[in-house]
């Protein structure tokens, strides 16, 4: 397979990719389409926001046309129109490209290893580049009718922080995904830590979406994966958490049953967003710690080693080098 792989041509190998990347958008933003509280296409948790900021960090901005026809493909049966589908599908084409040109030329790093790292994906490419999707797609669906100028601003609100909320959660994921590796010889005791982890991140989701003070009980559990699991362990909790309370919030139930639409959507992202960048900032900080641990440690096996070199040759000179006869005191006085 590999070997066909290579004979493909580069325009073929460049069609392949970009059909890829249209199923893995359209997939994700079916996903999104469950979710959606506004006209059946405004998500408050769009994974595909994630996946289309990916896109260009692991493969690279040249198959932006996958986005492009995934995010076509996704909004085309929505309608309301064909031009104004074309234009949310180009405003979700913009969107994670200019946020990713952004970071790169700030020197964004996919291996998310340095806090500017994670604070770039939160401020430019969750924050930012969703900003520009949501705007081009909810001005025109007020300019084509489709909704009330007094919808805007709510509409607006629901679309970014769906985005971010989707660049939040999955982008992370699928930048550690290249790193994946398969364990081998894991403990018992690791594999029922992880269990352990999973059934509480689960656990206190649920109590955090039934009541206002049992909403700081996910946070120890984010501690807890940020320290023992690094970035996947902490973001796929975050996602956990994410996709619960909103499913809470949705359906009003928990503490954002008693507000209306907008008020609770902003009140549950403002919280997911909170969950998000915890983790990541405090599961960055850890990576960074540990890379400099082994670092240190790396400098001083080198310099044991140098040391070992060093020290034979050096007893080896002492022993041939004849010793100085020190001159006589006792001599000098008398002469």
């Amino acid at each position: 397979m590999r070997l066909a792989a290579r004979q493909l041509s580069p325009a073929a190998r460049w069609c392949l990719i970009v059909l890829g990347v249209t199923v893995c958008y359209f997939a994700a933003g079916q996903i999104g389409i469950q979710w959606a509280i506004v006209r059946d296409q405004i998500s408050p948790l769009w994974p595909a926001a994630g996946v289309a900021l990916a896109v260009p960090m692991l493969l690279g901005p040249k198959y932006w046309p996958g986005i492009f026809l995934g995010a076509l493909l996704t909004n085309i049966a929505l309608g309301p129109s064909l031009v104004t589908v074309l234009v949310i599908s180009a405003g979700n084409t913009i969107g994670p490209m200019l946020a990713y040109a952004v970071m790169r030329r700030a020197g964004f790093r996919n291996q998310l290893d340095r806090l500017p790292d994670a604070v770039l994906l939160v401020v430019v490419g969750a924050a930012g580049g969703t900003a520009v999707s949501a705007a081009l797609g909810t001005g025109v669906l007020v300019l084509d009718g489709a909704l009330g100028t007094g919808d805007f601003c709510a509409t607006a609100l629901v679309w970014w922080t769906g985005d971010a909320m989707g660049v939040l959660t999955v982008t992370p994921l699928l930048l550690l995904a290249p790193r994946f590796r398969l364990p081998t010889r894991v403990s018992l005791a690791r594999w029922a830590e992880a269990v352990a982890l999973a059934v509480c991140a689960l656990g206190t989701s649920i109590l955090a979406s039934a009541t206002t003070a049992k909403l700081f009980l996910v946070f120890p559990v984010l501690v807890w994966a940020a320290l023992r699991f690094r970035q996947a362990g902490a973001m796929l909790c975050v996602l956990c958490v994410c996709a619960i309370t909103i499913f809470a919030a949705i359906h009003g139930a928990g503490p954002y049953g008693s507000y209306e639409l907008a008020t609770r959507m902003l009140h549950v992202q403002a919280f997911d967003a909170t969950v998000g960048m915890t983790a990541l900032a405090l599961s960055t900080i850890v990576l960074q710690r540990d890379r400099a641990t082994a670092e240190i440690t790396d400098a001083w096996r080198q310099i044991t080693e140098m040391v070992d070199l060093i020290a034979p040759r050096q007893s080896l000179r002492s022993a041939m080098t004849p010793p100085q006869r020190e001159p006589d005191t006792g001599d000098e006085l008398a002469g």
